[in-house]
């Protein structure tokens, strides 16, 4: 049986940038502390879009580019970039339909005990790819730490955080 961890989007421009936020920069050390921890394989997310953002569907609905590829704000912070040993998963979207697939293939060569998941932001990605694991991988047990999100704002996390437990994913770290 074997462990994932799964870092969401814990990119510049979540944190420190464009849609940055006091309880992103918060959560950095902390996130950190767990993938250091970590006994399993840690896979990050990576928000990605286009210089035509402001013409996509997301982009009209928040015209704040952020996390262009090949930009500042895309990269993954510094403090956890050491950790990423392998490429991001890019995703254009909320939820990772790359990270379904990769779930299915790790579950194929090694059974999948659990899944947790840190990162940003708690009431819109978090929350997208703990339930899209918890559709390719139900008998995972999905786990969130909250200590390690934060949302667009305090708020909305805990109503996030209220959802996935309404959803069977296990939520911990919460103050």
């Amino acid at each position: 049986m074997q462990d994932l961890l799964i870092v969401v989007d814990m990119q510049n421009d979540f944190i420190t940038g464009a849609l940055g936020t006091a309880e992103a920069v918060r959560i950095v050390p902390r996130a950190a502390e767990i993938i250091q921890e970590f006994q399993g394989k840690v896979f990050f997310t990576r928000d990605t879009h286009g210089e035509d953002y402001l013409d996509t569907q997301e982009g009209r609905k928040l015209p704040v580019p952020h996390c262009i590829r090949g930009t500042e704000g895309w990269q993954i912070c510094p403090e956890l970039a050491p950790f990423c040993k392998e490429a991001p998963i890019d995703k254009g979207t909320f939820g990772a339909s790359d990270l379904g697939k990769l779930l299915e293939e790790l579950d194929r060569e090694c059974p999948v005990r659990s899944i947790t998941f840190i990162g940003l932001c708690t009431d819109i990605c978090v929350i997208s790819n703990a339930l899209l694991a918890k559709a390719f991988l139900g008998e995972a047990e999905i786990v969130v730490d909250a200590s390690a999100c934060a949302g667009v704002t305090p708020e909305s996390h805990k109503t996030a955080l209220a959802a996935m437990k309404m959803c069977q994913i296990q939520v911990t770290g919460e103050e």
